[in-house]
């Protein structure tokens, strides 16, 4: 990524479907979440979905730059799902840089809410076919030793998962569930 401070170094077009008034109804999570991995990994990002983290919560999808750097992102569909998620913050202390991902059309204002840390946070709107980054997240770098855990935390869970896709039969086998 050239040494950039940025996750991604250049702007990218706004989706078509977030050019227009699309329904929010329309964007669930999953589409959320593929708009936003086709945005990583065109910047040579890679991310899994539903990542366990050390203190019971779940991200919806976290990864790792080419620097090592680790990007968390919680997707938000509904407008009274953002407003009653009071556990996001505990994902800030396993990852670099935090991201909330939400649909187009959905109203962002809370985001810019001191409550919800928009000096900490950065915004991606996506749905099914791309994304858009319209607030960069800093970069809030974590300690070594809790960054070393987590990345090795991510490649296991990649790789285990990778080897399930390909040996359904091997999960089974899988003693750390």
């Amino acid at each position: 990524m050239n040494g950039s401070q940025d996750v991604i170094h250049q702007p990218l077009p706004v989706p078509q479907s977030a050019a227009q008034d699309t329904p929010v109804q329309t964007c669930a999570a999953k589409d959320v979440a593929r708009g936003i991995k086709r945005l990583f990994a065109r910047n040579d990002i890679w991310c899994v979905e539903e990542m366990a983290l050390p203190n019971n919560r779940r991200a919806d999808l976290m990864g790792i730059d080419a620097r090592g750097q680790i990007i968390a992102v919680e997707i938000k569909v509904s407008r009274a799902d953002l407003l009653g998620d009071s556990k996001w913050p505990d994902y800030l202390d396993f990852c670099d840089r935090f991201f909330w991902g939400v649909p187009p059309g959905l109203d962002r204002s809370p985001l810019e809410s001191e409550g919800f840390m928009p000096d900490r946070c950065g915004v991606i709107v996506a749905d099914g076919y791309d994304a858009e980054i319209l607030r960069q997240a800093p970069l809030e770098p974590l300690a070594a030793a809790r960054r070393k855990a987590q990345v090795e935390k991510l490649a296991r869970t990649a790789m285990r998962r990778n080897t399930a896709l390909i040996d359904p039969n091997c999960a089974d086998l899988d003693s750390a569930g």
